[in-house]
């Protein structure tokens, strides 16, 4: 037995139960992880709470990092004894153990802690491939980026001034500015003091930006859109304020031919090698010191209620995890 978190309805933090669960042995393709450490992101409370759906009773949690204890039939990547981390679905990652697909498994390089593995895959390859493939950035290029002082923002800010990139990023309080200008961002916005749209209109003499990246979704959305330059790329990948409101493809015309997607990390890595591929890029990036993963939130598996709360509120900053 184990235990591990399980929501019988969709709702607020207080939905979630820690329950004990039989764990059982590996399948065919699976293997039985023990986690160490288990990453807290915003994705899990949009499956917490409805606003992804998923069939109920279940489980939640994208990203952890651990030991692997058993492996099943086919499985010849990892074995018992391996440190791994991995990111990707199914959910079930709040939990002291669990058995589960093992083709998103990884090996965590030696010199990284289980905390670090943790922290790290969900938000870190997420910026690999929104910097990397969604938008090949280059030397130079200014984008706007929302959130800059969550966990994907801390990396944002580090991976761009590795590579050169001029990183306007947008906070909620002065303490979160100077954080993010500690780990490399540009300029930094108040978005509860200033209208980021004038202010990137202000920092780049009219120019506007090439690419906004916005996880905040329905209450920057629209400003968002205003910050590009002809010809510029959206690129919707969260909805902390809530979803994007409908409209019109004509608005993208209207702005100057504008391109928009709405990526997620698992169509990326879909595919074992490219998986595989994102992986070694962040590896290299984090073993190399250019980015830093900071975990400035610990909390018990079962105190996970507080730690949604505190997600939420926009509370946190750096990356936040789980300790079974």
């Amino acid at each position: 037995m184990a235990k591990a978190i399980r929501v019988h309805r969709t709702g607020g933090p207080e939905v979630m139960e820690l329950v004990d669960v039989d764990v059982g042995a590996p399948g065919p393709g699976e293997a039985l992880v023990r986690h160490a450490a288990i990453g807290v992101n915003f994705i899990d409370c949009y499956f917490r709470s409805g606003l992804y759906p998923q069939p109920l009773p279940g489980a939640l949690g994208m990203e952890g990092a651990g030991v692997v204890e058993a492996v099943g039939a086919g499985v010849t990547h990892v074995k018992a004894g391996d440190r791994v981390a991995y990111a990707g679905r199914p959910n079930g990652a709040y939990a002291e153990a669990r058995v589960m697909p093992a083709d998103i498994l990884l090996k965590l390089p030696d010199s990284m802690s289980f905390e670090t593995g943790a922290a790290m895959m969900l938000q870190g390859l997420t910026v690999q491939y929104l910097f990397r493939r969604t938008a090949q950035l280059k030397r130079g290029d200014t984008i706007l980026f929302h959130a800059a002082a969550g966990g994907v923002g801390l990396i944002a800010c580090q991976w761009a001034k590795a590579l050169g990139v001029n990183m306007i990023g947008t906070v909620g309080s002065e303490e979160k500015a100077e954080l993010a200008r500690a780990h490399g961002c540009t300029h930094v916005i108040n978005y509860n003091t200033d209208n980021f749209v004038e202010r990137v209109r202000d920092i780049t003499d009219g120019k506007m930006v090439s690419v906004v990246y916005d996880s905040i979704g329905k209450d920057t959305f629209t400003g968002s859109l205003d910050c590009l330059q002809p010809l510029g790329l959206m690129v919707s990948f969260g909805n902390a304020s809530g979803p994007v409101p409908d409209f019109s493809l004509g608005e993208l015309s209207a702005r100057g031919s504008l391109f928009i997607t709405r990526p997620t990390l698992f169509a990326y890595a879909a595919k074992r090698a490219d998986l595989e591929a994102m992986a070694a890029d962040l590896f290299e990036v984090v073993s190399s010191g250019a980015v830093k993963i900071e975990v400035h939130q610990r909390y018990p598996l079962a105190d996970v209620a507080r730690a949604h709360a505190d997600l939420e509120a926009r509370r946190t900053t750096g990356s936040s995890v789980l300790l079974p």
